[in-house]
């Protein structure tokens, strides 16, 4: 890496009396032997008080503000928890400093104010974090405790670091972020989503770039303290993750195997909060990550409404604010520090249709406690495929082969798929958790005379239909109507690894390794199990449950897309698809039926 000129140290000192916080700006963290990385610290003003400390580290920007960020977002904040210090996605210092935190807010290694190779995600920046978390706990005006709070980039960190248990760490709470870089984010069920990636890399990453020329004039922060770089000098010194996830195919390569760690490492207390809504990227990562966490104290929250506002709803601020308080202050007036006395699952119920992106009617829902997650009572139900577009309680009985068929590939815009429906539920029906679907696929070429390489892209997507006959929609990640839940998978990577511990019947483990590639022969018929993210929905009494069978990103996938020409060429997957029924053809969706309570 290198820079202009030496590195500089201008930090500035600001008494705040008006918001009544002490600004550090530009604090240089020393790291042995390379480059510091640089955060602004708030603290209150208590001169040789000692306070914990809350720390965010990523790519955004210690110093673009929310509101240049994303100016209707921050419109739409809860006013308890906007200033003129608010940043996107993270914890607003002047609230939390009222409330007797210190905030350092840090830019991670390569972007920002902090100098170093842009590798995002990586081994080499989380270490960087680690380096953060100790700091901070070692600081005059920190009591020893240090939290972890933020959404989205600023919560998928928090798991990769508290894996390595830096001293100082007391807890964490990963708000809406992915715990699996490959499952949750880039390569779903093996399949490229290219579309966020670039979309993310473009827009909020290498605009930030350490170096990065006119970002002041841009009002995009500040311009680098020791000078602009050359763009030759920008591009040795990043790392560029379109090219590098469409280029890395499978876990065991080098560039995912580095960014491995064991969810199982992290010990400090944890609040995992997900979002129904984030089928695209967080809510899966949220859900395993609690699941495997090794805290003693772990919780896992569910919510609704968009990524970037529930997190400053007041209530919801109480709940962050009473959690961090038990472990950071030892002021627990809720019972998170006492065995057994929170209920480790709070879930919400998503019933009837309230609209989507309506932060008032869904505040509506009903929040329920429950004792574990999976749900204990979950009653795992098959719901068998029939050809006829239904689906089924009972076992098929047919004795001939069918075949219903779809375009593969089709068109980007609007891809072929077929639909398989409940009938009516008779009752009100909870359906609440893991979701897996089995299917009987097969492939016909395009063009069966080019002897290259086949394979199958299966997207599924579940969708409930109230009982007037109309979608119910949800709000999605940015707002966006979105259905209840959707899967993937790439029939080439359908090996499952029946002996690893996280394979479960109502979860499939894929290792996604390059040594599971299976062949993919035209005509041949493979079963094939396919993960569906979590859901729920009580469907209510004449309303019904559709399964989709796609050839492409269908309603609701937003910008999480799965486009890339290179991932999915025609060569490869262009033709069509089929779904079979007969003697030993079972396909079905399993659904997590959960209980009334008596």
């Amino acid at each position: 890496m290198t820079t202009t000129n030496a590195i500089k140290d201008l930090l500035e000192v600001t008494h705040d009396s008006e918001n009544g916080l002490i600004f550090e700006k530009n604090v240089s963290i020393p790291r042995a032997g390379t480059f510091p990385i640089r955060c602004n610290v708030y603290r209150p003003i208590a001169e040789g008080e000692k306070f914990p400390v809350l720390v965010t580290y990523g790519p955004y920007g210690k110093d673009i503000a929310y509101s240049k960020f994303h100016a209707s977002s921050f419109s739409e904040v809860n006013p308890e928890h906007k200033s003129k210090y608010s940043a996107w996605e993270t914890p607003d210092p002047v609230f939390w400093t009222k409330n007797g935190y210190v905030v350092v807010r840090a830019d991670e290694r390569g972007l920002g104010q902090s100098p170093g190779l842009l590798d995002t995600m990586s081994k080499g920046t989380s270490e960087c974090f680690f380096d953060v978390v100790e700091w901070a706990a070692e600081q005059p005006w920190s009591s020893g405790k240090v939290g972890l709070l933020g959404i989205s980039y600023y919560a998928g960190s928090q798991w990769r670091v508290a894996a390595r248990q830096p001293k100082g760490l007391a807890a964490i709470v990963p708000w809406e972020g992915m715990s699996d870089y490959y499952r949750d984010r880039c390569r779903h069920g093996g399949i490229l989503s290219n579309a966020f990636i670039k979309f993310w890399w473009n827009r909020q990453v290498i605009t930030n770039q350490y170096g990065r020329a006119g970002r002041a004039a841009a009002k995009w922060g500040e311009d680098t303290i020791e000078g602009d770089l050359s763009p030759e000098v920008l591009a040795a010194n990043r790392r560029d993750q379109n090219e590098d996830n469409a280029r890395n195919r499978f876990r065991d390569e080098e560039y995912y195997s580095s960014k491995e760690f064991n969810l199982e490492d992290i010990k400090v207390p944890l609040l995992s909060v997900a979002n129904w809504g984030g089928i695209l990227l967080h809510l899966r990562g949220n859900v395993e990550g609690y699941t495997w966490a090794g805290s003693e104290f772990k919780y896992l929250r569910f919510i609704t409404g968009r990524h970037d506002l529930p997190f400053y709803y007041h209530d919801e601020a109480e709940v962050q604010k009473s959690f961090l308080d038990a472990f950071l202050k030892g002021k627990d007036t809720v019972g998170w520090s006492v065995p057994g006395k929170v209920s480790p699952v709070s879930v919400i119920l998503r019933k009837g249709d309230v609209g989507f992106n309506n932060p008032e009617a869904e505040a509506l829902y009903k929040r329920r406690e429950e004792s574990a997650w999976p749900i204990p009572r979950t009653q795992y139900t098959k719901y068998h495929l029939l050809a006829d577009g239904t689906l089924s309680t009972s076992t098929p009985s047919q004795s001939s082969e069918t075949i219903v068929s779809y375009q593969a590939l089709g068109s980007l815009e609007k891809p072929e798929l077929v639909q398989f429906s409940t009938p009516p539920f008779e009752q009100d029906t909870e359906i609440t958790g893991h979701v897996v679907a089995h299917l009987n696929v097969s492939v016909i070429p395009e063009d069966a005379s080019l002897a290259t390489e086949k394979d199958i892209d299966l997207f599924l997507t579940l969708r409930y239909i109230a009982p007037s006959g109309k979608e119910v929609h949800y709000t999605g990640t940015a707002g966006d109507p979105i259905p209840l839940a959707k899967g993937w998978l790439r029939a080439s990577m359908r090996k499952i690894d029946e002996q690893n511990p996280k394979n479960r019947s109502y979860l499939p483990h894929r290792n996604y390794f390059s040594t599971d590639v299976q062949e993919v022969k035209a005509g041949e018929i493979y079963a094939v199990d396919v993960e569906i993210w979590p859901t729920n929905v009580i469907a209510e009494k004449g309303g019904r449950i559709v399964f989709e069978v796609s050839s492409g990103d269908t309603q609701g996938s937003g910008i999480f897309q799965h486009t890339s020409e290179v991932d999915r060429p025609r060569s490869k997957f262009a033709g069509k698809n089929n779904i079979h029924f007969g003697p030993g053809l079972e396909n079905y969706v399993t659904l997590p039926i959960i209980p009334e309570s008596k």
